[in-house]
């Protein structure tokens, strides 16, 4: 998904069934508006998404946890976005210099993502 500031569609994709996928937003790195917070965190976990990736801000620092849904962000942010209806999905986008295409794997921990081609398997 590809959203600068407006996370109208990032709405719409956490409503649909995840049954385990994780959901990689390019927000172009703004750090001026929340793409994810808690009230989507509730949505996504319970319609069974893995986690989310945000190249942008997240927010609801203490409603996250409870989630139980992985979160990666740049930055928090309190400041929602604007809702304009803009942006694309299902698209290849540049995170942070690395390229996720969809149906690529992602393996991440406190320390970082990695995206694989195939499901990883530990040695």
């Amino acid at each position: 998904m590809q959203y600068f500031e407006d996370n109208s569609h990032v709405k719409a994709a956490v409503d649909e069934p995840g049954q385990g996928p994780v959901l990689v937003v390019d927000g172009g790195g703004s750090l001026r508006k929340a793409l994810f917070g808690g009230n989507l965190g509730v949505v996504a976990a319970r319609n069974g998404w893995a986690g989310v990736v945000i190249d942008g801000c997240a927010r609801d620092l203490a409603e996250l946890p409870q989630c139980s849904l992985s979160v990666h962000a740049l930055a928090l942010m309190p400041m929602p976005t604007i809702k304009r209806q803009q942006g694309l999905r299902d698209v290849a986008v540049q995170i942070q210099g690395v390229w996720v295409k969809p149906g690529e794997w992602l393996c991440a921990d406190e320390d970082g993502i990695v995206v694989c081609a195939q499901p990883w398997k530990p040695l």
